[in-house]
C-alpha cells in the first residue's frame, strides 16, 4: 500500500520544499519507489528536481482540471531519482477553476488513485498558505509531515495549521493524521531552539522525529543546480541529515521488516 504524505506548513521559509526534494531522494537511494507531487504554483520542487518549470507540456494544473490523466503528466526526475508530477504558475489558474467544479476538494485524490499502486511513497509539496490546492493535498493524504523551525513564530504557525487539520478531518478527510514533525534549520547552541524543541516533544511526543536538519550551505546551494543535496554533496551535513531522516522514516513506516536491509542500504549510499 502506498503512503501518501502532504508536506505542509502555513508559515513559509521553514524548509518545506527542501524536505519535499531531499527526503524522497534519500528514500530512492534506499530502493523505495517515490513520487513527488508539486502543488505549489511557484514550482520550486519542480526546479529543485532538475526540471524546467517553463518547458512543461503537462503539469499538475492539467491533472486537477481534468485536461489529462496523472500518467500523462508524471515525468522522471533523473537527477533526483524519483518520479515527479511537476507544477508551474498555471496552478494559480487552477485555484479559480476548481471553485466551480464538482467534488473540487477531491480532484487530486481521484487523480492519484489511478497510479498510487506504483509507488511506496507519494509526497505532496503544498503551498505555504491555505487554499484549494492545499485542501486538495490534505484530502488526498494519509498523513501530514510538518517541517518547522524551532522559533517562537513557528509555534504560532503550527497552532494555525492544527486548526486547519481539524477542519479537514471534520469535513473531507476524517482519516488524516499527523505523521511527523521535523525540526529544520536546527542550531542546538541556541537557547530558544532548545526551548521550542522541548515544547514540541512535550506536546507531540514521538510524532517529533529524532533526526534534525541543520542550517547548511550545501543544502541551500543544491536546488540552484537542480539536485538534492545527496547528489550535490553527499558528504555535507545536510545530505547526511536527510539520510538519517529517511532511515528513521522507513523504520516508522515499515516497522521491523525494514531493519534487515536498511543498514546495508545506508552504508552503500554513504560509501
Amino acid at each position: 500500500m502506498s503512503h501518501i504524505l502532504a508536506i505542509t506548513n502555513q508559515k513559509g521559509g521553514v524548509g518545506k520544499t527542501t524536505t519535499a526534494i531531499n527526503l524522497p531522494a534519500s528514500l530512492v537511494a534506499m530502493k523505495r519507489r517515490v513520487l513527488v507531487v508539486d502543488m505549489d504554483p511557484q514550482g520550486n520542487a519542480t526546479m529543485g528536481s532538475g526540471i524546467d518549470k517553463n518547458e512543461l507540456e503537462q503539469s499538475a494544473y492539467d491533472v486537477l482540471t481534468g485536461k489529462c490523466h496523472c500518467t500523462d503528466a508524471i515525468i522522471p526526475a533523473p537527477q533526483a531519482g524519483y518520479d515527479l508530477l511537476p507544477a508551474n504558475g498555471d496552478l494559480t489558474a487552477a485555484e479559480v477553476e476548481l471553485l466551480d467544479m464538482k467534488m473540487k476538494e477531491h480532484r487530486l485524490q481521484y487523480a492519484l488513485a489511478e497510479i498510487k499502486h506504483k509507488y511506496d511513497y507519494i509526497f505532496i509539496d503544498c503551498p505555504p498558505s491555505l487554499n484549494m490546492l492545499t485542501v486538495n493535498a490534505l484530502t488526498a493524504a494519509h498523513h501530514i509531515f510538518i517541517p518547522m523551525q524551532c522559533e517562537y513564530y513557528a509555534l504560532e504557525g503550527l497552532a494555525a495549521l492544527l486548526e486547519t487539520i481539524t477542519e479537514i478531518q471534520k469535513v473531507v478527510n476524517p482519516a488524516l493524521e499527523i505523521g511527523g514533525i521535523l525540526r529544520t534549520m536546527y542550531d542546538p547552541r541556541n537557547t530558544l531552539t532548545n526551548d521550542v524543541s522541548d515544547q514540541l516533544k512535550e506536546y507531540f511526543g514521538d510524532k517529533v522525529y529524532a533526526a534534525v536538519i541543520p542550517r547548511n550551505v550545501r543544502l541551500a546551494e543544491a536546488p540552484s543546480y537542480g539536485l538534492p543535496a545527496l547528489h550535490y554533496d553527499k558528504s555535507s551535513s545536510g545530505a547526511k541529515s536527510y539520510l538519517a531522516l529517511a532511515g528513521e522514516f522507513i523504520r516508522r513506516s515499515e516497522g521491523e521488516k525494514a531493519d534487515t536491509s536498511l543498514s546495508a542500504d545506508l552504508e552503500k549510499v554513504t560509501g
